[in-house]
């Protein structure tokens, strides 16, 4: 796949201009996996940034030195994050003289192969609190994220910094990779169902081979396949990873309706499975 770029609009995928680590594939997505509706690169950014409390802070030293480093963080309505940062610290005396940031997060849950994990960067420019219309909301997002800052934001030498996110640059591992600029973000919203996501999968996959199996014959473009396996799940359906005669092939199966609530992606699944059932029954 050297020196060819290929991006589907729906999978948000991309095969940079490079070859893959030895032993990295990216598995064919089959036209129904494109078609399946999934998170936007706003929702991916929105959900990633919602999982977690730290993250990775790079602003300018005054010789125009990139300076990196590990910051807390909460979150504002729009998405922008919020950080509690003293003037004892580099970066603090940084944003003073240079707004311009970034804030890199990665996905807290991945385990296995580093770059393989998801993670975004939000870019942008920064302003104190006391810069921004709802001072109030600000700290309330940080302190409600990271409790024990409570203990220190009221120092002299702390203030509480507002990310403006301008633009989000998803990744969502190899061969998965979108941008998101400041609306899209700002309206976006986290994915509800990501906390229960993971065991999720997990259930499915010890549990529900069967029924996996069945939604991929019905709605995956691929009744040849033997094994089915879930590799993700989110509010708008699961992605599958099938064993067919071809080989390995991915696929993308949707559920009737986004899932609004934490607990609703068991019902949402349980539905889909119903369906495949139904949809395989002889006319």
């Amino acid at each position: 796949m050297s020196g060819q770029t290929h991006t589907d609009p729906n999978a948000r995928a991309v095969v940079g201009a490079h070859d893959l680590p030895e032993g990295v594939s990216v598995p064919e997505v089959s036209p129904i996996a494109r078609d399946g509706k999934r998170r936007s690169p706003a929702e991916e950014a929105r959900t990633l940034v919602a999982s977690t409390t730290s993250g990775t802070l790079a602003t300018l030293s005054d010789d125009g030195t990139p300076w990196a480093s590990l910051v807390t963080f909460g979150v504002m309505e729009d998405g922008s994050p919020v950080l509690c940062l003293s003037t004892l610290a580099e970066h603090a005396r940084n944003l003073e003289r240079n707004r311009q940031a970034s804030l890199m997060v990665a996905d807290p849950n991945h385990t296995g192969e580093v770059l393989a994990g998801g993670r975004v960067t939000l870019a942008g420019r920064v302003r104190r609190s006391d810069e921004h219309p709802d001072e109030q909301s600000a700290r309330e997002a940080h302190l409600e994220a990271v409790p024990s800052a409570a203990m220190y934001a009221d120092f002299n030498d702390f203030s509480f910094w507002i990310l403006d996110v301008e633009r989000a640059r998803w990744v969502g591992g190899y061969g998965r990779m979108d941008t998101a600029l400041a609306p899209d973000y700002a309206t976006a919203e986290p994915d509800p169902v990501e906390p229960q996501a993971l065991d999720a999968v997990t259930h499915l996959n010890e549990d529900h081979a069967d029924a996996l199996l069945i939604m991929a014959k019905a709605f995956g473009a691929h009744p040849e396949a033997s094994e089915a396996s879930c590799v993700r799940a989110d509010r708008y359906g699961l992605d599958l990873e099938l064993e067919t005669p071809e080989g390995t092939r991915a696929t993308r199966v949707s559920f009737a309706e986004r899932v609004n609530a934490p607990g609703g992606l068991r019902a949402a699944t349980v539905d889909l499975a119903r369906r495949a059932r139904e949809a395989l029954q002889p006319a």
